[in-house]
């Protein structure tokens, strides 16, 4: 089992010094709004992610008037003790060490303690754009599979790479086929690599997602969840290939994995057009579940579950279906916030 026994927070958001020591498997975390209930969460998700859950720079996260943060925690796992620490200096540089070994690339991190989020802006992931559920799948995959997450950052380094040169062909008015020929071989070799996983992935996780929906809303909605590709049709490199001068054109790499999308529908209409709030959470919890036991399944141990203010505008019977599921089936180390009592 993996556990979290302390944390220490420096300077981080509203924190000056604090401490906190964990011994059980259930930890409710109540008080009124902005006394750092979603922090605390957030420094956790750091010693799992070694980033925030929320904010897209380190520095965004410094207590006002600081000059950087420190957040460290003692994690027991399979009856092995262990200490992580997140550093961001005065300088900016960022550290991240375990068991005070100090880690060359963050990446190689990500999957050691997993852990899962849920928090009331994850709807998005329902309502919001193909990249929330594309962040949705990443998430998983990558701590399950760190040759997934080593492809994904290899491609998106390479796109950025080719978008770069397309932009620099548009200004320059000269076309080097020879170097997007390069590019394009690239970025099909980590995106056929990351379409594959995803399919496999995705094959097992979908028929859970529908279980939980099912045990959460307790209905038998006719709902689906396809995952849609351009590749499922033809392979990446014919697509670059046929959306070369378009590419040229819009001078940005318009074909790949990084166009994704989960398809999610109530019965034959897109889910998030006419699922009411109540069914977009029961959605919600049904994904963000279906990671935990996914992960759970793949790494032998349940992850992390937090759980940031997700009982709000949530009916009774939908709340105690999910408390179900997470406190009663689980038998994980959960972080519940709330603002009740």
């Amino acid at each position: 089992m993996l556990q979290l026994n302390f944390i220490q927070l420096i300077q981080f958001k509203n924190y000056e010094n604090a401490s906190f020591s964990f011994t059980a498997r259930i930890i409710g975390i109540c008080g009124n709004n902005g006394i750092g209930k979603t922090n605390l969460l957030d420094a956790i998700h750091y010693l799992s992610f070694t980033k925030s859950y929320f904010s897209k720079t380190d520095a965004q996260n410094v207590k006002t008037g600081a000059q950087g943060f420190r957040i460290a925690g003692e994690f027991s796992l399979n009856n092995e003790n262990h200490s992580a620490a997140c550093i961001l200096r005065e300088t900016g540089k960022k550290e991240f060490l375990v068991d005070q070994n100090a880690y060359d690339k963050f990446a190689a991190h990500i999957g050691r303690f997993p852990l899962v989020f849920i928090a009331p802006d994850d709807v998005h992931i329902i309502t919001g754009g193909s990249e929330e559920r594309r962040r949705y799948m990443d998430a998983l995959i990558s701590q399950a599979d760190q040759d997934y997450l080593r492809n994904l950052i290899d491609y998106n380094r390479v796109m950025q790479q080719r978008n770069s040169h397309l932009k620099s062909i548009a200004e320059s008015r000269v076309t080097d086929h020879s170097l997007l020929d390069v590019y394009d071989r690239q970025l099909s070799e980590h995106g056929n690599h990351i379409f594959e996983k995803r399919q496999s992935f995705l094959t097992g996780l979908i028929p859970v997602v529908r279980r939980f929906y099912t045990q959460i809303a307790k209905t038998d909605e006719n709902t689906s969840i396809n995952y849609q590709s351009a590749i499922h049709e033809k392979p990446l490199a014919a697509l670059l290939k046929a959306a070369r001068e378009k590419d040229l054109q819009m001078q940005r790499t318009t074909q790949g994995i990084h166009r994704d999308d989960l398809e999610i529908n109530l019965g034959d209409k897109q889910f998030k057009s006419i699922a009411s709030q109540g069914q977009r959470k029961s959605m919600l919890f049904a994904l963000k579940l279906a990671e935990f036991d996914t992960l759970k399944n793949f790494k032998g141990y349940p992850p992390l579950l937090l759980l940031d203010d997700v009982f709000e505008n949530l009916d009774e019977e939908r709340m105690e279906n999910l408390l179900a599921e997470v406190c009663i089936k689980n038998q994980g180390q959960i972080f519940i916030t709330d603002t009740h009592y």
